[in-house]
Formats: C-alpha cells, sequence, structure tokens
C-alpha cells in the first residue's frame, strides 16, 4: 500500500513528471517547501524522454527570439556543472553544397551568411561551454566525415551542442527532491481535482498498477502535465491552449558518425543525425497533432521524409539499422496563421487566480528541456511568494545527486576489479553514486552478471533503481538503465530483467509492471513502423521465444 504513508495534505501538489514537473519538485524541496509529485505514468515517460536528448543553445530560435537562445544557453551552463556526469560534447557540421539553383557564388555566399550567423552564436558559447565556430574547408569536412559526399560541396561551419540522458536527469531531479523532503509517486494519475467556490482544494488519485486509491488535499496545485496541460485545464475547469507540435526520431544500433551533420528535408526544413550514447538519432519532425497523446506512433511517411532527407549528405543512411523510432508531442504555445516551424519555444507561467479567477492553481505550459531549471525556479518563485516564503532558488549552485564529482573510470575499475566500460556506463548513468552499486558488487559478486550486454547494465544496477530510484515496471527500469535499449533490442535481456523485477516487487500484489506482454504493447508502436524483410522476420521468432520461455518459466 504505497498511499498508506502519505499525509492527507501537502502545500504543493506537482502533478507532472516530466522535465519541468521534477525541476519545480527539486527547486521547491531546496527552498523547505514540502511538496507532492505525481505522474501518471513514469518520470520522464512523455515528452520529456521523447525528446532529442540535446541541452543545447538553439540556434535557430535566434532568428526569432535571441532571449531564447540566451536562456538556454545560460541554463545550459548551470546544468552542466550540475550534472557533469550526464552531459557529454556534441560537434556539429553545417555544410553547403552547390545544387541546380545555386551556383558556386551563391552557395559561397550563402556559406559567408552561415559564418556570419555563427559569429554570432559564438557570443553565447561562453555561457553553455560551448567552443566557437570553425570554418572548414571540403578537404577539411572529408576527414572529419568520410560518408559525406564530396561532389559539389564548397564547405561547412562547426560548432557544438551537449546531449543527455534525459530520463537519468529526471530522475536527478527527482532524487534530489526526495532527500530534500519532497514525496514522488510515479504510475499515480489524477481523476479528479477538488474545487470548493473557485479554490482548488486537492486532488483524488489512482494508483494505476494495483488500483488503490486516496484523496489529497493541498494549498497550491501546479499543473505541470505538459502536452496534457489542456485536458488538465478541463478537469480543473480552466482554459488552457497550446499548439500541440509532433515531432519523431529514429534510433540506429551504432554510432554512424562521430559528429552531428544537418541536412535539408525535402521542404527546406533542417534536420540533423548525431552520435548519443551508443546509438545515433535522427531528427526530427514538427507536425501539428490532434490525437490521443497516450496513443503516439510513428508513420512511415514520417521515417521517409526524415530519411529522404538525410540521405542528401549521408547516402549511406538506407544501408543502416534502424531499431526503432519514437513520437513526442511539444506543448507549443498557441498561435494561429503560422508553420508549425516558426511557434515561438518560449513559455508561460500562469497564475489562474489572477487570470480566470481560481485560486490555488499555478499552470506552467511551453518552454524547452534546455531551460527547464530556470522555468522551474521561475514556477517555484512564484509558489514561493503565494505561500510566503522568503528563499530564494539554490538549484543553480546545488549538484544534482552523482554530480558533485565524476570519478576516475580506470581507477574504479582496477579497485573493484570490474571491467572498465562496464564501470564507465555506471559512472555516466550515476556519477559519483556508481561506488554504491560497485559496493553491492563487491559484497555479492554474482550481482556483477551482466543482464544487458548492449548497454551494459549489470543485476546489481537493476536492484539498486528498484530499491532506490523508484522503479517499478520494467519500462521503469529500461529508462534508468537503458535495458532493452542497444542493438540485440531485448532479446537476451528482457527475461532476465523480469525475472529481477518480479523477485523484488511481487506480482500478484502490486502488479510489478505487469507482464512482457505489456512491456512489448508499450514499445511495439516503437518498433513496428522500422521493421521489414528479414528483420520483421526476426522479431516475429524473438516474440515467439520470448513468450514461450516465459511461459515455460512460470510453470
Amino acid at each position: 500500500m504505497i498511499f498508506c504513508t502519505l499525509k492527507k495534505s501537502y502545500p504543493v501538489i506537482i502533478a507532472g513528471g516530466g522535465i519541468n514537473g521534477v525541476g519545480i519538485a527539486r527547486d521547491c524541496a531546496l527552498r523547505g517547501i514540502e511538496c507532492l509529485l505525481i505522474e501518471k505514468d513514469d518520470f520522464a515517460a512523455g515528452t520529456s524522454g521523447y525528446s532529442s536528448g540535446m541541452i543545447h543553445g538553439g540556434p535557430r530560435y535566434m532568428l526569432s527570439d535571441r532571449d531564447i537562445t540566451k536562456l538556454s544557453c545560460v541554463d545550459s551552463g548551470y546544468i552542466q556543472r550540475a550534472a557533469p556526469h550526464l552531459l557529454f560534447r556534441i560537434p556539429f557540421l553545417y555544410t553547403v553544397f552547390k545544387t541546380k539553383d545555386r551556383s558556386g557564388l551563391k552557395s559561397t555566399l550563402l556559406l559567408e551568411g552561415i559564418e556570419t550567423f555563427f559569429t554570432a552564436y559564438d557570443k553565447f558559447a561562453p555561457f553553455k561551454g560551448g567552443k566557437k565556430h570553425t570554418r572548414l574547408s571540403p578537404q577539411e569536412i572529408s576527414v572529419l566525415e568520410p560518408g559525406i559526399p564530396q561532389k559539389n560541396l564548397v564547405g561547412g561551419v562547426s560548432f557544438d551542442e551537449w546531449g543527455v540522458d534525459v530520463p537519468r536527469l529526471c530522475m536527478a531531479n527527482v532524487i534530489c527532491a526526495k532527500e530534500h523532503g519532497a514525496t514522488v509517486l510515479n504510475h499515480t494519475k489524477i481523476t479528479k481535482v477538488i474545487k470548493e467556490a473557485e479554490q482548488v482544494k486537492g486532488v483524488e488519485v489512482v494508483d494505476t498498477l494495483t488500483g488503490d486509491k486516496a484523496t489529497i488535499l493541498c494549498t497550491l496545485l501546479v499543473n505541470a502535465t505538459g502536452p496534457w496541460s489542456p485536458n488538465f485545464g478541463t478537469m480543473a475547469g480552466v482554459p488552457i491552449k497550446l499548439r500541440g507540435g509532433k515531432g519523431i526520431h529514429i534510433s540506429f544500433d551504432r554510432r554512424l558518425f562521430n559528429i552531428a551533420v544537418v541536412s535539408q528535408t525535402i521542404d527546406g526544413r533542417e534536420i540533423f543525425i548525431f552520435p548519443h550514447e551508443n546509438e545515433s538519432i535522427l531528427g526530427t519532425t514538427d507536425d501539428d497533432y490532434f490525437g490521443d497523446l497516450d496513443q503516439q506512433s510513428c508513420t512511415h511517411d514520417e521515417l521517409e521524409y526524415l530519411l529522404e532527407g538525410i540521405e542528401q549528405i549521408f547516402p549511406a543512411v538506407r544501408k543502416a539499422r534502424m531499431i526503432r523510432a519514437w513520437s513526442g508531442v511539444r506543448p507549443t504555445l498557441y498561435k494561429r496563421n503560422c508553420y508549425e516551424d516558426d511557434l515561438s519555444r518560449e513559455h508561460e507561467t500562469i497564475d489562474h487566480q489572477k487570470r480566470d479567477g481560481v485560486s490555488g492553481l499555478v499552470s506552467i505550459v511551453g518552454g524547452k528541456l534546455a531551460s527547464y531549471r530556470i522555468i522551474s525556479a521561475e514556477v517555484a518563485d512564484l509558489i514561493a511568494c503565494k505561500l510566503a516564503i522568503d528563499r530564494p532558488s539554490t538549484t543553480h549552485q546545488v549538484p544534482l545527486p552523482g554530480g558533485d564529482e565524476i570519478p576516475d573510470v580506470k581507477t574504479l575499475a582496477d579497485e573493484y576489479n570490474i571491467n572498465a566500460y562496464i564501470v564507465s556506463r555506471l559512472v555516466y548513468r550515476h556519477g559519483s553514486r556508481a561506488r554504491l552499486i560497485l559496493n553491492d558488487i563487491k559484497a555479492s559478486p554474482e550481482l556483477g552478471g551482466l543482464i544487458c550486454r548492449c548497454e551494459p547494465v549489470t543485476e546489481a544496477e537493476i536492484r539498486y533503481c528498484l530499491q532506490n530510484e523508484g522503479a517499478r515496471t520494467l519500462s521503469d527500469i529500461r529508462r534508468r538503465t537503458r535495458l532493452s535499449m542497444g542493438p540485440c533490442q531485448g532479446t537476451n535481456c528482457l527475461l532476465p530483467g523480469h525475472a529481477i523485477l518480479s523477485e523484488i516487487i511481487d506480482d500478484s500484489k502490486n502488479n510489478a509492471g505487469g507482464t512482457l506482454k505489456d512491456f512489448m504493447r508499450e514499445w511495439w508502436f516503437n518498433r513496428a513502423c522500422v521493421l521489414s524483410g528479414d528483420q520483421l522476420k526476426q522479431e516475429e521468432l524473438y516474440q515467439g521465444t520470448l513468450f514461450c520461455n516465459n511461459s515455460l518459466n512460470r510453470s
């Protein structure tokens, strides 16, 4: 009974466990404001987890709103210092080619214009620890990336951004909030907002895994549900308008490039393919979305749109192995009569008492991943003001859990007599707290066995996430450790991973993530559209073998 430990009332309840929700919870907790964070699925299971996975400065926004670019770069610097183990540099390459409608002179002038643009962007580089741009000749580009065609190549410009494992970043914020007094609940859905005379009083919730229900009162309810905000607003009796933009990405089974490369789609939009952890990611689209937010999927047309665009600079992309595609909806601020790409990535904090006459309710809408910390501080400032608490934000000064130091991988590997690659992945995901998992392995060497060889993930790490990070399902474990996200896509790790889950969480009492079928059903739409030919046959054989083995194990 998870709800039995809850209080009847909290000063603040935060709805939504995406990056903004967890950031607000952390900021409040560090100020000593008691709060309850509620997420209907799992932390980073929505839009945040389906982003491009970059804390970037946003050069594209310089053309419409330089303040957004500056805000993103400033916050990128703060996030890097708070979680240095989680962020990694991604060099970008912007190329220029001669085309049928673009002569050599026009192409050279275009390259000059692009360099001028990035010279302006260089002014923000110090905020995010970035390097200034560099102009490259065709020969220099060929050395960097031999896969880029040399025919008609005029030159290019390099700049850099930062990549991040978003679920781990969300998890670090959750852990920090919890360690500073916050209460956090995943797999808990708000079914009703309790109101009396235009004042929000609390919420009714249900545990989606056990069916347990509870009523929890609050002084202030914060809506941080991202693209679900209009639905939440309806529940609370206030209008919230967004213009949700669907973006899809494709993951490939290995690093196809050492740097990120920008290309253009058939309609002139910019897309990119970039190395991210142990894979490559191609993205992204931006289309108005009016469908069910809980039933998103990618279409073959969307995949073809990205593939056709990127093969202009990387013809070999058709030979690469796609392992999944994924879709997320941006909570973009509402505006009519403009294209999706031209919509602002600005955010808005709504005090519903001032705007709608409904007290006790605040909403945060819009924004982007790279600015989450500043956005969270802004919302927490409003919360503190409403609760008459005079304590400033300290999230720009306090490291996230594990971010106080980055242990030397070789030293740890020698100390614990564990393969350095395994240690490197532990250090990346957990920072200094990797030692806690290594100590478990030292005490019980059998826990050092690899469950997932692709990432890799040990039994000790899975147990740690179940016992210390609130994981309750196989999908939760996947988000925290990347179990089943490698080239084999779970062929070798799902059964042993589920066995550990079932041992720690009793399925019969707590429906521990349901079954393997639940897991496969949840992630199937991420894989179905990229499978064809022999790969589809292999998938059918894999699923048949998986469920057959699971049935034998249960019997």
